[in-house]
Parts: structure tokens; C-alpha cells; sequence
């Protein structure tokens, strides 16, 4: 052995030990690889120690900080199994803000390290850590992964930094801390319904962000962000989503504020009593909004006004046709009649209209006082609802078919016209039947009407329904005004009675129609047993003149009735509905963000099987050659359809946030409209054509010279 041989040997002899990584093998996935590390090769004699959760996500995909937004899930561990460990804490590193189509996420991708301070039970004595990581990755689609992990540490080694605690380190430096040299929070304004926070720099501020968390479920939409003359300060200004919760102000709200730029962040919590920096002012408000169509606001008698044009209008919608029948009966029975007779009926029927709609006001005031959701239409998603309209709708075509006759009480017709007794109850109720079932169609005016009134308190709700309750009996107040719009026509008479059997079938077709939108949300084996119940009380009433089973009527209505509630109580409605065949995908919020991201356009149709203006727009619209080309065609767009036939709090939300509360609503989204056109009730072709093609913008240019057989 030569000299320079020896001369390592005995280098490499006083070398100390080589130091090995403290840290738990990989746990792999296609999306990401995790492992648990220590700073230290041991536990030695410390009360705590500095660990790791190394995170590798996969290009593309990323996870959630500990309040994610509007949308996500943080990561969560289970160290229940561990031994000698009395508690670990999470310390998040400051995180990126990910905005798509007015949602606002917040969270991490490619290298992760979540730095752990865990405090040992006993001291002196080795740790074992168990945990079970659940923890949400998302890309094009989101994924739930849970990971078991486990590190084991001596006691030895305890003062020996480990090959991973530069790591550790790293990531324990980018968490926010409670003071920064660079940054600082200088001011805190609370409002009625925003926080205004002003963030300060030593240097120009490049990119400032701001979150905001509180313990309170009180949610802020993403700040407005004002950069000062000089470049180092910012104004934040965080505008109060939705109403507060019962109890809470802002002015009493404590929170947490995490102020993040260039590579530094800053972390304080903020209450009332602690903290003198705090501002109370009622001046501040939210943030103003960019104009667009949907949010235009409207003074109150504009309002009323639309809300008048809408009800009228909803007697051509058609939603309201199926009742024609009863209309023309109306008129035609009136026929060489009194003035008198047909003022009071005529009068009847708008009442019966104005009254239906008040109801619908009352019911609206108490379920939003309730918190519940409400919606214009809704009531057409539950299946009792619906067993109701069908059998009031059968006993209706009973009556026009002759079975039997819908009368008042004598004593009733007396108070109003002893010398006539007009038939009030049936006038009555069939402008409550008009009213029921106009309430699946959203009238031109009659959306914004409904989502201002919706929106307000309750004098203006009760403001707006009478409007459209007086809009939709205009007709009937017309002919009560000047009756000889009814008595010029033919005086009843035989021919009365064929066409009155006839428009029964229009009535009979409406219960049909209704219950196929039962079956949608019960199933059929219970709607095919609410139609049978429905033609059992058809046929009780056809055969109740006869003497043998006249004494039957009452039982058999009676059975049917309850027998079909019964059905429609403890039917199991599905929780949602398949959009239709062919190119139409399901709509969610994060497809819907995806494909904004990736620059398409997407074309969101909002639709119910009880929804009759929908299917209209469909058959004369959305099935012209013109909008299929330009919605499936080379420069096709993606087609997302929401269901809205049985209750759903995502569309629910979906509509409430761009301001609607009915259906039809269409809206197109693309890289010139990223916060969406949205289209009206009644759709035409080059409406639609004209929205997509806005969203999209131009197509991009071919180019010159491109080789034979090779196209763009």
C-alpha cells in the first residue's frame, strides 16, 4: 500500500459516520408520491420535534391549503395509531390563489413540504408515527387518494440534523409568520358588508395577495385589489357574499388575515378588543361590480311594470295553454248572458288568479325566512305537488265531460247575487288552475321581475306577485269591464256540450303530461299506480248516478287521493336526473372551470322535464340546423346541461348566482365572455348564434401555403 493509499484510508477512518434521511419509504400514485421526514435523526431528549409531509405532484395536478375556497378539501391525518405522540400540528406554507369563471381556490402544486411540529408524549423515548393521509388532487377531474404512512425514530440521533432538514427548513421559511420585514398590515376598516384591509411594503409590492378566514361561516368573495401612487401599498377589500349568519356583524367578526408578495408572507388575527389598528365604518360597501345585462338595476315602479307585462304575457306562454279549454268554456257558457252574471264571473276567475298568486308570495316570504331555497317553479320538483295538479286536473275533465257538477253553496251564491247564483266556485278555481300551472314558465319580463323580488325584503315580494297576479287576470278584467265581449258571442246550447267533452280530452292530456314528469322523480311502478287511482275516480264519477254504487263515490275518491299521496310521500325521488342523449354532457362547476381554462366555449343549458318553454326552445331552437352546426360543428362548443326536474342545490346555486330564479335559463361562456351572455326565456336561433359566436371570438386565420390534401 502506497503512502497516498494510506493516507485516505486514514481520512476516510476519521470521517464521522455517514448521516442517513430520517424519512419513511414513497408512497406512489399516478398522480403524486408522498413520504413522511424528520429534521433529526432522532427524538434525543426534546420535548418536540421538527417533521415533514414531502408531497410530488404530478405536472398539472394540485391540492388545497387549509381553507381552499370556494371549492376543495384540505389535507387531512389520522395520527391516532401513532405512539408517544401527544400532538402535531400542520403549518402551512403560503399558497397560490387559483381564479376560473368567478371561482376562487387556493392551494399548492408540483413540490409540496407541509412542515409538522409534533410534541412528544414522553421525552427520552423513541416516536413511532401512523398516520393516514386523505388528501384531494385536482386536474381535469378531482380526486380523493389516502395514503398510509409510517416513520419510526430512535432516541439516538436527536441532536443530528438529518440530510433532509434544509428541506424542512425551506418550507418552514414561506410560512407565513406573525411579523415580516417587508410587509406589514396597517389598517383594518370594518363595514356593513365588506372588510377593508391596507397592506404596506418596504418596496414596491409586485404582486400583493390577501385571504381572509374566519371560524364563523361567514364568506368573502375575492378581494378587489387597489395598488397605491407610490407602488407600495395596497388596499384590499374583501365584499360579504350572501346575508350574515344569525347574530354575526362584521364589526365583531374575528379573522384571520394572510398577506402574501414576491416570496414573503404575513400572518395576524384580528378581533374588535385585541387589536387598535381596527376601523368600524358603515360607509364601506361592497365593491362595485362590472355592468352586464343581469345585474342592471332597476327602480322599483320599473319593476312592478315589468312584473304587470310578464303576468300578462304568461297567458300566451305555453305552459298556460293546457287550460284554454277552460278559457273557451268560460266564454262561450257567458254567451247572450247578463251584463251582471258575466262582470261577476269574469271577476271571479281574476280573483281566483290574484288570490293563487298572493299564496305563492306568503309561501315565498316564509320559506325564505326559513333559509330554505326558493325558486320560481319549484314546487313542480315535488310529487305531492304534482299527485295534486293531476287530480285536481282529473276532476276538472270530469266535470267538463259531464260526471258531475262543480257548484258553490247556495248560501255563498247569496251573499254575492241572490237573483242569479252564478257558478262562482268554478270560475274561481280556474284561474287558480291557470295560475298553477303558469308557474313552470319564466315569461320575457317576468325572470327579472321574479329575481329582483326574490332578492329584496318582503313588501317588495308581495309588491311584485300582485303585479303579476293582476298582469296575468288582465284578460278577465277586460271582459268584467265590458261584458259584451262575452254576450256577443252564440248563446249555449247542444253544440256547448259536444265541445265541452272535447276540450275535457285538452285536460286529460295535461294530467298525462304531468304524470310523466312524476315518473321522472317516483319512478314509474308508482306513477302507473297514481294513474290507475286517477282512473278509478274517472270512472266512480261516470257511474255514480247509478244506485248500486252511488254509495261507493265518497270511498273510492277518498282511497284514490290518499292512496296516490301516500305513493308520492314515501316514493324515493332520485337524486338526479340524466341529461339528454347524444353530444349534452353533465353539468358541474368544475367541468365548466376546466374547459374555461383550457379556452373553449361552453354553452350551459338549464332545464326541467316540467319545464314546457324549455322544451319549446328545443323543438323551434336548439334543433335547427344553424345553432346544431355552430353548437356540434368544426367550431363546436361544450354543451353542459343541468337538470333541474327534481331539487338540486347545485344548479340551484348555479342560477342564484347569475341572478336568476326560474328556468328556461341559457348562458355561453368562452374566452370573450368569461363571466357569460346570458340569453332570454324565449330563445331564437340567431340569438343563440350571436351569443356563441361573441363568447368564442374570431376564428383564428388559416394559413397561406399549406401543403396539398392539408386543411386547417
Amino acid at each position: 500500500m502506497n503512502v497516498i493509499s494510506r493516507f485516505l484510508l486514514v481520512l476516510l477512518c476519521l470521517l464521522p459516520a455517514p448521516v442517513w434521511a430520517a424519512s419513511s419509504p414513497w408512497q406512489h400514485s399516478d398522480e403524486m408520491a408522498v413520504r413522511l421526514i424528520s429534521a433529526t435523526e432522532g427524538t434525543g431528549g426534546q420535548a418536540a420535534l421538527l417533521l415533514g409531509l414531502d408531497i410530488q405532484l404530478a405536472e398539472g395536478w394540485h391540492t388545497y391549503w387549509r381553507s381552499p375556497g370556494d371549492a376543495g378539501l384540505p389535507p387531512s391525518i389520522d395520527w391516532e395509531d401513532s405512539e408517544n405522540l401527544a400532538k402535531l400540528d400542520i403549518l402551512y406554507p403560503a399558497p397560490i390563489r387559483y381564479s376560473a369563471m368567478g371561482m376562487d381556490t387556493v392551494g399548492y402544486r408540483g413540490r409540496l413540504v407541509l412542515p409538522l411540529r409534533a410534541t412528544l408524549a414522553k421525552q427520552g423515548e423513541p416516536l413511532r408515527l401512523v398516520g393516514a393521509l386523505d388528501i384531494l388532487l385536482c386536474k381535469d377531474i378531482c380526486l380523493p387518494k389516502h395514503f398510509p404512512l409510517v416513520l419510526e425514530l430512535p432516541v439516538a440521533g436527536g441532536t443530528l440534523h438529518s440530510v433532509e432538514y434544509p428541506l424542512i427548513q425551506k418550507a418552514l421559511a414561506s410560512v407565513p409568520k406573525d411579523e415580516d420585514t417587508k410587509l406589514s398590515i396597517t389598517k383594518l376598516t370594518r363595514g356593513s358588508q365588506a372588510i377593508q384591509l391596507t397592506l404596506n411594503g418596504t418596496e414596491k409590492l409586485r404582486a400583493p395577495d390577501m385571504l381572509i378566514e374566519n371560524d364563523r361561516s361567514v364568506t368573502f368573495e375575492a378581494p378587489k385589489v387597489t395598488i397605491g401612487p407610490n407602488g407600495k401599498t395596497a388596499l384590499f377589500t374583501f365584499a360579504l357574499v350572501g346575508e350574515l349568519p344569525e347574530g354575526e356583524s362584521l364589526a365583531k367578526l374575528p379573522i384571520t388575515v394572510t398577506a402574501m408578495d414576491d416570496g414573503h408572507a404575513l400572518e395576524r388575527s384580528f378581533s374588535p378588543e385585541q387589536h387598535p389598528i381596527v376601523e368600524t365604518s358603515k360607509s364601506i360597501a361592497a365593491p362595485p361590480k362590472a355592468p352586464d345585462t343581469n345585474s342592471t338595476i332597476l327602480p322599483f315602479w320599473c319593476v312592478l311594470l315589468l312584473a304587470l307585462a310578464g303576468g300578462f304575457i304568461l297567458n300566451l306562454m305555453p305552459c298556460v295553454l293546457p287550460v284554454l279549454s277552460l278559457k273557451l268554456m268560460s266564454l262561450i257558457r257567458h254567451g247572450g248572458n247578463a251584463k251582471q252574471r258575466i262582470r261577476h264571473s269574469f271577476l271571479s276567475t281574476a280573483g281566483g288568479i290574484v288570490f293563487s298568486f298572493m299564496l305563492l308570495a306568503f309561501a315565498t316570504i316564509g320559506l325564505k325566512a326559513t333559509g330554505q331555497v326558493i325558486g320560481w317553479g319549484v314546487q313542480f320538483q315535488q310529487p305531492l305537488f304534482l299527485v295534486f295538479m293531476i287530480a285536481l286536473l282529473t276532476f276538472f275533465a270530469a266535470n267538463l265531460w259531464g260526471f258531475f257538477e262543480l257548484g258553490v253553496p247556495a248560501f255563498v251564491s247569496d251573499l254575492v247575487d241572490p237573483h242569479h247564483h252564478p257558478k262562482l266556485a268554478g270560475d274561481f278555481a280556474t284561474g287558480a288552475l291557470a295560475t298553477l300551472l303558469a308557474t313552470p314558465c319564466s315569461a320575457p319580463f317576468l325572470g327579472t321581475a321574479v329575481a329582483f323580488a326574490m332578492a329584496a325584503g318582503w313588501v317588495e315580494i308581495l309588491s311584485v306577485f300582485a303585479a303579476l297576479g293582476i298582469g296575468m287576470s288582465l284578460p278577465y278584467l277586460a271582459v268584467a269591464l265590458w261584458p259584451r265581449l262575452a254576450s256577443a258571442l252564440p248563446k249555449p246550447g247542444a253544440w256547448m256540450v259536444v265541445l265541452s267533452k272535447i276540450l275535457g280530452f285538452g285536460l286529460a292530456a295535461t294530467a298525462l303530461w304531468l304524470l310523466g314528469i312524476l315518473a321522472a322523480q317516483m319512478g314509474k311502478s308508482g306513477t302507473v299506480l297514481v294513474g290507475l287511482a286517477m282512473a278509478a275516480i274517472l270512472f266512480q264519477l261516470y257511474l255514480r248516478h247509478k244506485k248500486i254504487l252511488r254509495f261507493l263515490t265518497i270511498p273510492v275518491i277518498a282511497f284514490a287521493l290518499l292512496g296516490s299521496c301516500g305513493i308520492a310521500y314515501v316514493a324515493t325521488a332520485p337524486s338526479s336526473h340524466a341529461p339528454e342523449m347524444g353530444a349534452w354532457q353533465r353539468f358541474n362547476e368544475e367541468t365548466l372551470a376546466r374547459n374555461l381554462r383550457e379556452g373553449k366555449t361552453v354553452f350551459v343549458d338549464v332545464t326541467a322535464d316540467w319545464c314546457l318553454t324549455c322544451k319549446v326552445n328545443k323543438r323551434f331552437t336548439m334543433t335547427r340546423k344553424a345553432v346544431q352546426d355552430r353548437l356540434f360543428g368544426k367550431r363546436g362548443v361544450v354543451t353542459l346541461q343541468a337538470d333541474w326536474t327534481n331539487p338540486n342545490p347545485i344548479v340551484t346555486a348555479f342560477l342564484n348566482k347569475h341572478g336568476r330564479f326560474g328556468i328556461p335559463f341559457n348562458i355561453v361562456f368562452g374566452p370573450h365572455a368569461p363571466d357569460g351572455i346570458a340569453l332570454p326565456e324565449i330563445l331564437t336561433p340567431s340569438l343563440v348564434i350571436e351569443a356563441i359566436d361573441k363568447a368564442q371570438g374570431p376564428a383564428k386565420a388559416c394559413p397561406a401555403g399549406l401543403p396539398d390534401g392539408v386543411s386547417c
